[in-house]
């Protein structure tokens, strides 16, 4: 009887004890749920931003497994890329074929590039014309006078393109009579003047050319032949051509002064020059000239146009002319 008592005591001793343990377990996990739950709470209080958890690492396919199939394009793209594609080859191809094209082009005949007219005149290339045998040229050492050996006929300036020429100033076989030069000046007693000047220092030939260009400007070159080349610079400096303003008044004219337009690198070794350019308020038609000093030639070169005569031309003229005779 005493034993079973004993048993059963301690059968309860064990059974109290057990519960007390689980009470405690019990407890100690809720106060761990309290705890945890209080911690979350807090850690969202204080750090509202959410917490990206970064992706696992894929894990790799047993080897000897195929790849997956590649996804396949978007045809609408696909179809985009070859459409651009081909647009950018026919561009590159024409822009190449442009590139050529202007390439060999001239630079007047692109629109865009094409170099603005100034005005100058298309003269046919100028040559000078051969000197008899043995015969030296006007400013060379052993020709004292300075005397044009040359054919004084083909000394004169040609006609530009598509200018008509005056046939009355052609004269009899090129040489023209002194009466038709001296019609150029306007005062009577100015041309007799300028014809005993001319007779005194003993003119020998007056050569001449003139043409109408398609604007309406007329142009008449003379050139007068002398004895020697101190001859004409004694004419050219003290009698037709003073530096600030001519001698003698053309005919057309009022007042004309001395043109210091030319640029500097116009000027033509051993040829004089004085231009001079008609000044407003002038009559229907403005009126320039100039005269050139060239050994034993003395050159008189007239431009006119209705309205106003262009600088450009007259310039351009003039030189040449200078050319010919330097």
């Amino acid at each position: 009887m005493t034993e079973q008592t004993e048993t059963q005591s301690e059968t309860t001793t064990e059974t109290q004890s057990e519960t007390t343990t689980e009470t405690q377990a019990q407890t100690q996990t809720s106060a761990q749920t309290q705890t945890s739950a209080q911690t979350q709470t807090q850690t969202q209080t204080e750090s509202p931003a959410a917490i990206v958890v970064p992706p696992l690492p894929a894990t790799p396919p047993p080897p000897g497994t195929p790849p997956p199939p590649a996804p396949r394009p978007d045809r609408r793209v696909l179809r985009a890329v070859l459409r651009w594609t081909a647009v950018a080859v026919v561009f590159g191809a024409v822009g190449a074929g442009t590139a050529y094209g202007i390439g060999a082009m001239e630079r007047t005949d692109v629109p865009g590039l094409a170099t603005a007219s100034d005005g100058r005149w298309e003269y046919p290339t100028l040559t000078r014309p051969p000197l008899p045998s043995g015969s030296p040229g006007p400013f060379a050492d052993s020709n004292p006078a300075e005397a044009h050996h040359a054919d004084l006929r083909a000394l004169v300036l040609p006609a530009p393109k598509g200018a008509k020429e005056d046939p009355a100033l052609r004269g009899s076989d090129g040489w023209l009579p002194t009466g038709t030069f001296l019609a150029e000046y306007s005062e009577a007693s100015e041309r007799d003047a300028l014809r005993t000047a001319l007779t005194d220092r003993g003119l020998r030939y007056i050569a001449a050319r003139g043409w109408t260009t398609t604007d309406g400007t007329r142009t008449r070159i003379y050139l007068l032949r002398f004895g020697s080349g101190v001859v004409v610079h004694d004419l050219f400096t003290e009698r037709v051509a003073p530096a600030s303003a001519p001698g003698f008044r053309l005919r057309g004219t009022d007042v004309s002064l001395f043109d210091d337009g030319f640029p500097p690198q116009t000027d033509i070794d051993r040829v004089q020059r004085s231009a001079y350019n008609e000044m407003a308020p002038y009559g229907p038609e403005q009126v320039r000239h100039a005269y050139l000093s060239a050994g034993d030639v003395l050159a008189l070169v007239v431009q006119s146009r209705e309205g106003r005569a262009a600088a450009v031309p007259f310039q351009q003229t003039v030189v040449l002319q200078s050319q010919l005779l330097g």
